[in-house]
């Protein structure tokens, strides 16, 4: 036997919902990128959004980024012969990353793992 029905409950209002004004992307994912410490959304855009233009085509096709860190960028390789290849070109990849990235959001350092 199903219980009596109650009046009917309003919807609560959400994030999101039709009345509310639209949100710019940009806006939103700087609050996203912000709440999982990813780092600044437009630093995040410009790397991963832009990573073969900042490293080479042969680099991007084996090593990847991975995510932002604070300051820290964490790619990974494919191999762990990219990884020392990386760690060679580090000063050349923060030198690009520089021009890539807004002032204050250029990572300081890259760390490098190998994917398994």
């Amino acid at each position: 036997m199903k219980p009596p029905e109650g009046p009917k409950r309003r919807a609560t209002h959400r994030r999101g919902s039709r009345d509310e004004e639209p949100v710019r992307l940009g806006d939103s994912l700087a609050a996203v990128s912000a709440r999982l410490g990813a780092g600044p959304a437009s630093a995040v855009a410009a790397i991963f959004g832009h990573w073969e233009a900042i490293v080479g085509p042969a680099i991007a096709a084996h090593v990847h980024p991975l995510r932002l860190a604070g300051s820290t960028l964490v790619v990974g390789a494919d191999h762990p012969a990219w990884v020392t290849q990386v760690r060679h070109l580090t000063p050349q990849i923060l030198e690009e990353l520089k021009k890539a990235c807004a002032e204050g959001d250029v990572p300081e350092r890259i760390e490098v793992r190998v994917l398994r």
